[in-house]
């Protein structure tokens, strides 16, 4: 490895991470937590079973996870100008991430809610609690703790697939690393050196899942 090589690397590295710090991890966040209300308020659809709204979120559901991720950027992006609609590039992706997380995460959470005994729910009626006090005080924490590890998941790969937020033009670090192999044509280390500050997210990330896991199994254990 040349001294300037090593040079470009040390150099980019700071302007690599500092826009995963201030827009990837952001963008991330952001998105999975619009996502996660999209995906209780679908599954608690599906779930009660609401004849009107069902067919609505199943289509919903259907669509999102049916077509590709970069295709709902570029329509979402590109396309809706077209009639009129203008959104910045970051609200755009948020927007996009956002309805997809909502689409996968939706049918992790009604497995899980299904997953619950019915038996519980009519120990609750038994008590008097109305069928929003079981959902709130005994479905959902359970339905939670089951789906804790996909979720996890989900955000995991919602780190990496940010990425594709770059074909948007959001400055994110996958564009800031394209915008530096262009300036110095070195695009395997570069390429290479971004994957490496992924990996170490998503490192980080399964640490925390991994303890928020224990934490739950103990809690579990506790109850």
């Amino acid at each position: 490895m040349s001294e300037r090589l090593i040079g470009i690397l040390t150099d980019s590295f700071g302007k690599i991470l500092l826009p995963g710090l201030t827009m990837t991890i952001p963008l991330t966040v952001i998105s999975f937590s619009i996502g996660m209300v999209i995906a209780v308020a679908c599954a608690l659809v599906q779930f009660a079973k609401i004849k009107i709204l069902t067919p609505i979120v199943r289509t919903y559901i259907w669509i999102i996870r049916g077509t590709p991720l970069l295709v709902q950027l570029f329509i979402i992006f590109y396309g809706l100008p077209n009639v009129g609609i203008v959104l910045d590039a970051f609200t755009s992706a948020v927007i996009v991430f956002s309805l997809s997380t909502g689409a996968y995460c939706a049918e992790t959470m009604r497995a899980a809610l299904e997953s619950v005994p019915r038996g519980q729910m009519e120990a609750g009626y038994c008590v008097g609690m109305s069928y929003m006090q079981i959902m709130r005080r005994i479905v959902l924490p359970q339905a939670f703790r089951t789906a804790f590890p996909p979720l996890s998941n989900s955000l995991i790969s919602l780190v990496k697939d940010t990425s594709l937020a770059a074909n948007i033009t959001v400055v994110e670090m996958f564009m800031a690393t394209q915008r530096i192999v262009a300036r110095t044509y070195e695009a395997l280390a570069l390429y290479i050196e971004v994957a490496l500050i992924y990996l170490l997210f998503s490192t980080v990330l399964e640490q925390l899942q991994r303890w928020g896991e224990k934490k739950l199994n103990t809690y579990g254990g506790q109850k």
